[in-house]
């Protein structure tokens, strides 16, 4: 796995699909905060959300116009510095008015436009500068590589920069393109965290085909991270299929090279995401080896990559292998002590349980770096996955104390 802590280089735009990006005066910063999308007609959609029982609005809208629409959407609003979440029936009415307003702009059913927020929690969202900007913002939509990364700037938050990936592959009917574009930086959890993710494809599918292989290239990507497990109100991660480009999945080896492009771009996503993590100076590759299941392997990491001891000690590149141990005894699985090994880099750092010689300076000097690698057998059984995660640094404090001032 090769981590870039910046966005690839190469970006390709898939077919039937115009963004933009304006100020709407949300952030009191007065940057970019609200951002359109604009897809062809016929686009088929699916989407996962957060697993929080706290939900903010415009989730709960956009599953209802999932469902209404059958998986058809044609736009996609977001704003950035708002959760509008927890303001009461507010929060309800000021995303419809929203969506009907966009809607009756573009020309549009307002059942078949897409909601999303993103920012401070419990504050109304001022509806009125999100209408007032509406005219703005759809005049300036574009299809080009500038308007994607405005859109992409107008949905951060904490981000330090934009994340995008995206990939193209060639079939025997034609050339599909994806694209994927992400925010998020803190309350990074499994089962999505305060990100917000938008794919694009040209490929032609259905609302259940995408759904299939959108919770496959999530379950491998997106829920094998964590930056300091906290999970947010508004997470949605949004697959848009404007069928542009001709080609059908209806073929095996056709469906096979999407399901890998889309695991590539969301793969790139996630690891952008953990690598802009809020304060972060190490990310940490983490390994769970010889579990009994996969699930049991995802349920170690998740202990370890959530521990407060073991992301400080990482903070500071302490090889402190005992509160990486005590991590796993305390993740629920019913791990045997005297058969546990931990690693960091290529170094035996425990084994079986207990201390055993290593260069302790040179394990330092490993986690010192902006990538590292911690590796832990289990000895249960042959099932593995691999998990990223973050220190947790003094930075982190700061940013998150003064969030909402």
């Amino acid at each position: 796995m090769t981590l870039s802590r910046r966005s690839p280089g190469k970006i390709y735009m898939p077919q039937g699909f115009s963004f933009s990006a304006a100020c709407a005066g949300i952030k009191a910063s007065e940057r970019l905060d609200l951002g359109l999308v604009e897809a062809a007609s016929g686009t088929t959609a699916a989407a996962v959300f957060t697993q929080n029982r706290v939900v903010a609005a415009p989730v709960e809208i956009g599953r209802a116009i999932l469902a209404t629409s059958h998986g058809r959407i044609r736009a996609v609003i977001v704003n950035s510095g708002n959760a509008n979440c927890a303001t009461g029936n507010h929060a309800y009415l000021a995303c419809q008015q929203i969506c009907r307003a966009a809607g009756r702009l573009l020309g549009l059913p307002s059942e078949e436009v897409f909601p999303s927020s993103t920012g401070i929690i419990g504050l109304p969202l001022p509806t009125e500068k999100i209408l007032a900007a509406l005219a703005t913002l759809i005049s300036e939509r574009g299809a080009t590589k500038k308007h994607v990364d405005l859109f992409t700037r107008a949905i951060m938050t904490t981000d330090t920069r934009p994340k995008l990936a995206s990939v193209r592959f060639r079939s025997r009917k034609g050339t599909v393109t994806v694209l994927g574009v992400a925010k998020g930086s803190g309350m990074i959890h499994p089962q999505l965290a305060t990100m917000l993710v938008y794919l694009f494809t040209d490929v032609a599918a259905t609302p259940a085909e995408l759904r299939q292989l959108l919770r496959g290239a999530c379950e491998q990507t997106f829920n094998c991270i964590s930056v300091d497990g906290d999970t947010s109100t508004n997470d949605t991660v949004l697959l848009l299929a404007s069928g542009n480009s001709g080609v059908r999945l209806n073929q095996e080896s056709t469906r096979k090279l999407f399901a890998d492009a889309l695991s590539e771009v969301c793969q790139s996503l996630a690891q952008q995401i953990v690598s802009d993590g809020e304060g972060v100076q190490h990310v940490i590759r983490l390994s769970i080896e010889q579990a009994s299941s996969q699930k049991e392997a995802l349920q170690v990491a998740r202990a370890v990559a959530h521990s407060l001891l073991v992301k400080t000690a990482w903070a500071g590149a302490d090889p402190n292998w005992g509160r990486i141990l005590a991590a796993v005894g305390s993740s629920g699985v019913p791990i045997n002590s005297d058969k546990v090994s931990i690693f960091i880099g290529s170094q035996l750092v425990c084994r079986n349980g207990a201390s055993c010689r290593f260069d302790e300076r040179r394990a330092h000097q490993h986690l010192a770096k902006p990538v590292c690698d911690v590796r832990i057998t289990l000895q249960r059984g042959l099932a593995s996955t691999k998990f990223l995660t973050t220190d947790l640094t003094a930075d982190y404090v700061r940013i998150n104390a003064d969030y909402s001032t």
